[in-house]
């Protein structure tokens, strides 16, 4: 399984980017679908996860209201809309898969980054 990641860039605080996740390989062994991000000296933090059959979603705290999760299984592509973008947003966007609902996520694809200026 390979995971791509693309769409960020540079926004201004307030402002809106889409992350796009593209699968490729053994997409069928993908059952959930999630972001995580890392910010320069922090830990790696998950952002948010979606499932594969019933579409399930789950957000990090930070980030509930503002991102939006989604998955297109046609496309093998899921998508993280990100709105009222905050500085502490910034951060490289990483996507992830797992092989079943309780399962780690073990596929990762590289990051995109995405800042956000004042």
């Amino acid at each position: 399984v390979q995971l791509q990641a693309s769409g960020g860039g540079l926004v201004q605080a307030g402002g809106s980017l889409r992350l796009s996740c593209a699968a490729s390989g053994r997409t069928a062994s993908i059952y959930k679908m999630g972001w995580f991000r890392q910010a320069p000296g922090k830990e790696r933090e998950f952002v948010a996860h979606i499932g594969r059959s019933d579409g399930s979603t789950y957000y990090a705290d930070s980030v509930k209201g503002r991102f939006t999760i989604a998955r297109d299984n046609a496309k093998n592509t899921m998508y993280l809309q990100m709105n009222s973008l905050k500085l502490e947003d910034t951060a490289v966007y990483s996507c992830a898969g797992a092989p079943g609902a309780t399962a780690r996520f073990i596929y990762w694809g590289q990051g995109t980054q995405v800042t956000v200026s004042s």
